[in-house]
């Protein structure tokens, strides 16, 4: 029995840049499942500010999601964030991450990283937090990115622009 090999993309990168948008038009463009943020839904669903220890349940609730979308399909998977993105959040917010998120890092393997570009504007959410922290969480991620030594590719540009690219990257 011969089996697939599913292709999976995950985009990362600051808030409010598009990364859902991003994963919704090019789920679309490839007719394959994507991967919603998990955090969104759990965040709503919490009656006090999330805490470090609510990391880690987002990032398992996460990797839950993804693992149940990939049964959806047999090619490609779009990742609206993975676990780089809990990890960017724990150290920045609370100076350490949870050794379960470092493992997962270096055990979840993804083909293609999207880093979002700061170059698509801020739109507030109850849910984000840091405008004014934009060009240096775009610097963690990267530096994150390069420190895991994974293929990845920056995406900038108006909406338009960032599908092209991405597709480009992705291939097809």
């Amino acid at each position: 029995m011969i089996q697939n090999t599913l292709k999976r993309i995950a985009i990362v990168g600051p808030e409010s840049t598009g990364k859902t948008t991003l994963a919704k038009k090019l789920a679309e463009h490839y007719h394959t499942a994507w991967v919603p943020e998990y955090a969104r839904e759990y965040l709503g669903s919490i009656n006090h500010p999330y805490t470090y220890d609510d990391l880690l349940t987002i990032a398992k609730g996460q990797l839950a999601e993804e693992d149940r979308k990939a049964t959806e399909v047999q090619d490609l998977l779009i990742c609206d964030t993975n676990l780089v993105v809990i990890k960017v959040w724990c150290d920045f917010k609370y100076g350490k991450c949870h050794e379960w998120i470092e493992q997962g890092l270096k055990s979840r393997q993804y083909d293609l990283h999207l880093l979002m570009g700061i170059d698509f504007p801020w739109v507030a959410d109850p849910q984000r937090e840091h405008p004014e922290s934009r060009e240096e969480l775009f610097e963690i991620y990267k530096r994150v990115l390069d420190n895991l030594g994974v293929n990845y590719t920056i995406i900038s540009g108006q909406p338009q622009e960032r599908v092209g690219q991405a597709i480009q990257a992705i291939g097809g």
